[in-house]
């Protein structure tokens, strides 16, 4: 298999919308079926073939560096690595700040520590290579909160949909940046502002549409329905299998 850029895993935040589990442990370490979301992240690159990850730390940071000392089931030949980030850095300083063990080539990837999918990570390589743009941005449509009630011109209720997906692209995680890209980012800006705003506005942020399983651990009902999704035994991003 061809050899693959490293992997930049932002697992610094403070995740404050999971409070019930983050008061004690961060976000990453928040866990699926027994084992850390982050180490489901890992393991979804692994299969891709990536051997490389840096993992840009912060909030509660050392017990992640303590998780990856001790855990003995990562896949051979892959190499994990903790960089202190700052507790408070924001994401694109998160970056900026791991610059210097993001080597191996002219791309790196970068993701969070909270979203999987089963997106072909190995095709996304071949989109970005293919584009001739700086950055490529992976792009889902999350399923709505709600249930939708659809209604005719005369407020007559005409139907229902469960919980549709949205009509609108959003940001999914899972990019690809020429190291370029590492010289936009100051120490104080968000990655998911100035930064890729930049990127769209010169016209070198592309956007890989994934249109399959997609889900971010934002809150407590979205770490129930991970695990609930791991206990039925066929979890949709469990692409090792």
């Amino acid at each position: 298999m061809d050899q693959t850029p490293p992997v930049a895993i932002l697992c610094g935040g403070r995740g404050t919308r999971l409070q019930e589990h983050t008061r004690t442990i961060p976000k990453p370490l928040v866990e699926i079926g027994g084992l850390p979301i982050l180490w489901h992240v890992i393991r979804l690159y692994a299969h891709a073939g990536f051997t490389e990850f840096v993992l840009c730390t912060g909030y509660l940071g050392e017990q992640i560096e303590q998780f990856v000392a001790g855990h003995d089931g990562w896949p051979h030949g892959i190499s994990v690595r903790c960089v202190d980030t700052g507790a408070d850095t924001p994401t694109g300083g998160r970056l900026r700040a791991a610059a210097s063990h993001l080597n191996g080539g002219p791309t790196f990837c970068a993701t969070y520590a909270d979203g999987v999918a089963d997106v072909d990570l190995r095709c996304l390589l071949d989109f970005h290579a293919a584009h001739g743009g700086a950055a490529t941005m992976t792009v889902v449509r999350p399923e709505l909160q709600f249930g939708v009630t659809d209604l005719d011109g005369d407020d007559r209720v005409t139907g229902f949909h469960e919980k549709p997906r949205s009509e609108h692209w959003i940001n999914g995680g899972f990019f690809v940046f020429d190291r370029a890209v590492l010289d936009r980012l100051g120490p104080d800006q968000v990655l998911e502002r100035e930064p890729l705003e930049g990127l769209a506005a010169d016209g070198e942020l592309r956007a890989f549409r994934h249109d399959g399983f997609w889900d971010c651990m934002d809150t407590y009902k979205d770490a129930v329905l991970l695990n609930d999704l791991w206990a039925s035994g066929a979890p949709p991003w469990r692409t090792w299998d």
